[in-house]
């Protein structure tokens, strides 16, 4: 069996990716971009030091591979190239996308990242490649990196828009759907979103995580100047705008669900109480 490549290694989806297709038996390569990064991964994964940015140095890791996990993290000036090379090694890839075509307003927001998936889309649809496009909402994990501060001092979440709706989907659900379609057939050319189970409002999920941790964790609405001076060194204003503007137009309606996890797992997707039950001594320990 022909190794399957994972970029983005060692980010939140692509490390669980890594350990998915390990247990299936599948042989595994990870790309990182610094070699330091090696020690983080499993024994298992052959690794390479590859960037984005420079596509020849992707050719080492893409001879003899059978599929690609293509995760992009970095401009968007090499994406040609890169698309280019994977379809002169490999017969498949798996493109962890946005759900920027989900006719929803919280995904119909002005987006950079957006509009650069869309172009690779365009750029691996062209190349004749088996392809399959997952593309994740709301990731549950997001949680750790917005609210665990104010959890772990024991103060009060305060965020923008609390009754806005989304259908977190647990990481480690995303992986396992990219991990299935990397190495069993029947999945080229599909186009899948992933989302959690129910629809929540921000201020639903804080309270799940308080009954996931056994106490009350109190909601307070922050207004959107007050979450743009938070962001301020920590995001791009253009994340932060997009971020403002898909709450604001996901306040008053339900969240878009969708069934795709379950249809190629077979199983049901965790639900967000699940998530933060998994999560606890992260959400109030820290990493």
């Amino acid at each position: 069996m022909p190794p399957v490549l994972v970029t983005g290694a060692t980010g939140r989806i692509g490390r669980v990716v890594i350990g998915q297709l390990i247990d299936a038996g599948v042989p595994v390569r990870a790309l990182i971009h610094r070699s330091d990064a090696a020690a983080t991964l499993p024994a298992e994964a052959e690794v390479f030091t590859g960037d984005l940015t420079v596509p020849e140095s992707l050719d080492p890791a893409l001879t003899g591979a059978g599929a690609v996990f293509l995760v992009w993290t970095a401009p968007p000036r090499t994406t040609a190239a890169v698309v280019e090379r994977l379809a002169a090694h490999v017969r498949r890839v798996v493109f962890l996308s946005s759900p920027h075509r989900t006719p929803h307003p919280f995904f119909q927001q002005p987006n950079p990242m957006a509009a650069l998936h869309a172009d690779i889309e365009r750029l691996i649809a062209a190349t004749g490649l088996e392809s399959t496009i997952i593309r994740p909402g709301m990731l549950a994990s997001n949680s750790l990196a917005w609210w665990a501060p104010a959890i772990r001092a024991g103060d009060a979440v305060r965020w923008p828009y609390g009754a806005a709706g989304t259908a977190p989907v647990d990481d480690r659900d995303v992986a396992a759907v990219a991990a299935r379609t990397l190495h069993r057939d029947g999945f080229a050319g599909g186009d899948y979103v992933l989302t959690g189970p129910e629809s929540l409002t921000q201020a639903e999920q804080v309270g799940a995580i308080g009954d996931a941790l056994g106490r009350r964790i109190a909601f307070e609405e922050m207004t959107p100047d007050e979450f743009r001076s938070l962001s301020e060194g920590t995001a791009p204003s253009s994340v932060v705008e997009m971020l403002l503007a898909a709450w604001s137009a996901a306040v008053g309606q339900p969240a878009y669900v969708t069934t795709a996890v379950a249809d190629i797992l077979g199983v049901a997707p965790r639900t967000f109480h699940q998530w933060a039950a998994d999560h606890a001594a992260a959400l109030t320990e820290g990493p």
